[in-house]
């Protein structure tokens, strides 16, 4: 299995900080607050598990268009990304440059103006992209009368979002520190990301009253290896190679939805601030090759009629 990078102390203190933060931001549905089965709920990531691609990233593209992002912007965090898939292995001084940049765009920003973005952004960008059988999935869960929370690096706001238009239970996401309703531009402990998420779990299931051996988590990311192992049922989603190997050794299931392509050989980073990304590449990269054909169209066109 894919080593994970050991952590010091400094960093458990950190990712149990963040993962308390995101739960005791964690909104619970009231419509959903009373289920049939209160001790199982179910654990979702976002980025390549629920939604094909990286949700901050389409939140950073309908910014941009709202010109509160600039084009810029979107590209350098899409070099960071297509950096990190050729790679295959995360840069911690890009992710945290990454980081820092997501949060001084927010800086200073109303976190309600933020939260109707969102909802528009939600609408226009992603509704398209989930996967319907994961969704499927999140719903056999409310069928059956459990709480189904998303776990995400996303920002908590937009987490909350997702989980609103998708009728789940609530959503763990990353936490930013607020101050008379605008954003400081500060984190609370940390981008809730690998340990942090599973931290996140744990104190989510202690006060919800979940018995985690009850639950179930999903993923993409071998960087969730954590919260996988802290449920008593993990599944892998459109595993990248590190997660599909630890997979095969824990015995846990794994469904792949990414019909009629090649899975991916990495997975895509889930930290905050890295999601704004590839699509703003591959945008300018499909821009081009349109272009190039063009030209080619019309040269074949001048020389047949000359």
């Amino acid at each position: 299995m894919m080593r994970l990078r050991k952590r010091s102390e400094g960093d458990g203190v950190s990712a149990v900080l963040a993962g308390a933060a995101s739960a005791a931001a964690a909104e619970v549905e009231a419509s959903l607050a009373v289920v049939a089965d209160p001790s199982a709920a179910a654990f979702f990531d976002v980025d390549n598990t629920m939604i094909r691609g990286a949700s901050i990233y389409f939140f950073g593209k309908g910014m941009a268009g709202r010109g509160l992002v600039t084009t810029g912007d979107l590209l350098r965090f899409g070099w960071q990304q297509l950096r990190f898939r050729v790679r295959g292995k995360e840069d911690l001084e890009a992710v945290a440059e990454a980081r820092e940049k997501a949060l001084s765009l927010v800086a200073g920003k109303s976190v309600s103006d933020i939260v109707t973005y969102g909802e528009e952004i939600y609408d226009e960008l992603m509704a398209q992209r989930i996967w319907s059988g994961t969704r499927a999935l999140a719903q056999s869960h409310l069928d059956a009368g459990q709480r189904v929370f998303l776990v995400t690096a996303t920002p908590v706001e937009l987490a909350r979002i997702i989980a609103r238009r998708l009728g789940l239970t609530g959503a763990l996401g990353t936490v930013a520190e607020v101050e008379d309703g605008r954003y400081t531009g500060r984190l609370v402990g940390e981008p809730l990301h690998g340990p942090s998420k599973a931290e996140a779990v744990k104190a989510l299931a202690e006060r919800e009253g979940l018995d985690l051996g009850r639950c179930t988590a999903y993923s993409d990311s071998v960087n969730d290896v954590p919260m996988l192992s802290a449920v008593g049922h993990a599944v892998a989603i459109n595993p990248d190679t590190g997660l599909r190997l630890a997979a095969r050794e824990n015995g846990w299931e794994v469904r792949d939805f990414r019909t009629g392509r090649k899975a991916a050989k990495v997975g895509v980073p889930a930290t905050a601030g890295t999601g704004m990304l590839v699509g703003g590449v591959m945008a300018g990269l499909a821009l081009r090759r349109r272009h190039v054909a063009s030209h080619s169209l019309l040269a074949r066109a001048r020389r047949a009629f000359h």
